[in-house]
């Protein structure tokens, strides 16, 4: 790293050997100014005392004492304490670690916020993948810690200058320190406490969960991140695990001009992080000058201490669900998946035994349900009583409201129950986009939307695709979190864009997500353009590991045409089925409606119903059902679903 970069509130200029912080310029050695570049390379992993006198005194003989002394000349300059760090943290027997995440900034220039990578890997120094959706603001009791002694903060990173106000706020997904997995769902699930909590301010706007998790590793700049956003705020940050204690490093940003607020680090006990969520958010609320009432004051306090060993359970299932859910749809995975979804169930046993009144891991059992995608009765039978249970020791968690609002729906076909649930979520937390989101989702699936409509809008782009209910809350969702495209939520849902322009989004930005380009598939033969169809199908195939399918279906489609080559795939899934039982129903089901063939498209659809798939729900709604309707054996399937009387 030659360049410039920036730390914190610190300019590094390692061209003339300066740091710059609000003006004042220190000049630091060229041997310290070495080592700090040397940990700026690395931020956020450790280096050790070896690897730092070989990049810094490669041609000289020197001893540890020559590197100890540079790092206590750095800590001086950068204002810095070795016993509670901001910027430099002393790894005992090990080396030193960056703790605040490092951006490039071109010379002579304002920061411009362009990551540097912070290991080998090449991870992003502000983001971790936050793959698992099933996490939601259940984790809201495990907590996050999360510490701010702002101090005299303000004045040192921002100076006597006016004000800046804040009304909008991200907080995008603290960093991992920890190379082990297990620690990245304890780091995600802090992002997602803190965003929770900072969201029960009435005076705040925060984007919520959904958004965050959508908006992936944002390797921009600060300003542009804010601008996506729609938001003045920006905190970030690191989550650094050891045992039964947390160290956290953070920093708030004004986005907009990338200026550093304040910045602070630290460290507690896991059994006492509850303790600090409320008084994490309050300070934040304090720090930008926002009103917390009393009653959400008292809401912020009302948390109780947490069993580590719970949360080490917690953390345990969490990862054996996200395992669970990667292996959906892909071939031979059956038995892997089945193994994942016994082990997150055992985990969360082990979590509900050590502390029987920690509410997230109540909520997980139906998380390990929904991402198996197949009814496993013996899960489903823990996650109804975990859910009541949940609900027993909090009524008020939106979260085990919605948890039960999808169980009651997709595997019970309960509707009104289902709807009495998503009202109530609503009723909990009216400011939720989410929630408002959910329910708009639910009444499409229970009013429909006119055939003509969907099939019109994958062809020419139009607009009004949902029931009329369902728009006003989606629109209210979109209000409450306008960084969030509500309406962009799968083929079901799509508003304003035609099948080709859906095409190339995926092409620029997801071109190998496998389950996207079934979509496309899926929606080319709806408009019965079959040699895209292969071409998405063969691609999500191979994606997803059927390979000798894929390969089946490119040969019949150069040699006979697309028709004959989804035909052919038909055929070789039924072959696969009839011998391991496993063969995924949903592109079975839509390639079959949309090729014309009824009867195989009602037996798969009957094995969906058995098995209780995410598809049934979308009967009434999504358009490639549309050459089944006028057969009497869908008014049946309605009928038998209860989504006719």
């Amino acid at each position: 790293m030659s360049g410039d970069f920036q730390l914190g509130p610190w300019l590094v200029r390692p061209s003339v050997n300066t740091i710059t912080n609000n003006g004042t310029t220190v000049r630091l050695e060229p041997k310290v100014m070495e080592v700090l570049v040397c940990l700026a390379q690395h931020a956020g992993e450790p280096v050790s005392k070896e690897a730092i006198i070989k990049t810094v005194w490669a041609d000289a003989f020197v001893s540890d004492d020559a590197l100890t002394r540079s790092v206590s000349e750095l800590r001086r300059a950068l204002e810095d304490n070795a016993r509670e760090p901001l910027f430099v943290e002393t790894i005992p027997k090990r080396g030193y670690r960056i703790l605040l995440p490092v951006r490039l900034v071109a010379p002579e220039s304002s920061p411009q916020a362009v990551f540097s990578n912070t290991g080998s890997t090449g991870t992003n120094s502000r983001a971790i993948r936050i793959g698992l959706l099933a996490l939601g603001a259940t984790i809201v009791a495990a907590g996050i810690v999360f510490g701010l002694n702002i101090g005299n903060l303000r004045s040192r990173f921002a100076g006597t200058s006016a004000p800046l106000t804040i009304r909008t706020l991200a907080v995008l997904p603290l960093q991992s320190l920890s190379k082990d997995p297990l620690q990245e769902y304890f780091s995600e699930g802090m992002t997602d406490a803190l965003i929770t909590d900072l969201a029960q301010i009435g005076a705040l706007k925060v984007v919520s969960r959904t958004t965050i998790m959508r908006y992936g590793r944002p390797d921009k700049p600060l300003p542009q991140i804010a601008r996506e956003l729609n938001v003045d705020g920006i905190v970030e940050g690191t989550v650094q695990r050891s045992g039964d204690r947390v160290r956290i490093t953070a920093q708030l940003i004004y986005g907009p001009t990338d200026q550093h607020i304040w910045a602070n680090s630290f460290e507690r006990d896991v059994k006492d992080m509850l303790a600090l969520q409320g008084e994490i958010a309050s300070a934040i609320a304090d720090q930008i000058k926002v009103k917390v009432t009393p009653e959400e004051q008292a809401r912020l306090k009302s948390l109780r201490p947490v069993n580590p060993k719970a949360l080490d359970a917690y953390a345990e299932a969490r990862f054996h669900i996200g395992q669970e859910t990667s292996l959906t749809y892909y071939k031979d995975k059956t038995t892997a998946k089945h193994e994942e979804a016994r082990k997150a169930v055992s985990y969360l046993d082990s979590a509900t035994e050590q502390d029987p009144n920690f509410l997230p891991a109540y909520v997980a059992y139906f998380d390990v349900v929904d991402a198996y995608g197949i009814i496993m009765p013996e899960y489903l039978l823990k996650a109804r009583a975990a859910l009541a249970k949940a609900l027993e020791l909090d009524e008020t968690n939106a979260t085990a409201h919605f948890a039960l609002a999808r169980l009651l729906m997709q595997y019970d076909y309960n509707w009104a129950g289902a709807e009495k649930e998503y009202k109530r979520a609503i009723e909990i937390d009216t400011r939720s986009a989410e929630a408002h989101y959910e329910y708009a989702e639910y009444l499409d699936h229970v009013e429909g939307s006119l055939d003509n409509v969907a099939l019109n809008n994958l062809k020419h782009g139009l607009e009004n695709f949902d029931a009329p209910d369902a728009k006003k809350e989606r629109e209210l969702a979109q209000a409450l979190d306008p960084a969030h495209d509500y309406y962009d939520s799968g083929a079901q849902t799509r508003v304003g864009r035609t099948v080709d322009e859906e095409r190339r989004t995926l092409e620029e930005q997801f071109p190998n997500d496998p389950f996207a380009l079934g979509v496309m598939g899926k929606d080319y033969a709806i408009l019965g353009r079959f040699k895209e169809s292969v071409e998405m199908w063969e691609r999500c195939l191979v994606l997803y590991g059927w390979t000798e399918m894929a390969a089946q279906m490119k040969r019949a489609d150069a040699e006979r045409g697309p028709i004959d080559a989804l035909q052919g795939w038909m055929r070789a899934g039924e072959a696969y089925e009839s011998e391991h039982g496993d063969m995924p129903v949903v592109p079975m089901a839509f390639t079959y409606a949309s090729l014309g063939n009824k009867d195989r498209a009602f037996v798969w659809l009957d094995k969906a119903v058995q098995q209780r798939n995410w598809m049934i729900l979308y009967l009434k709604r999504d358009p490639v059902w549309n050459p089944l309707r006028s057969d009497p054996r869908f008014g049946a399937l309605l009928r038998r679903v209860r989504l006719s009387p």
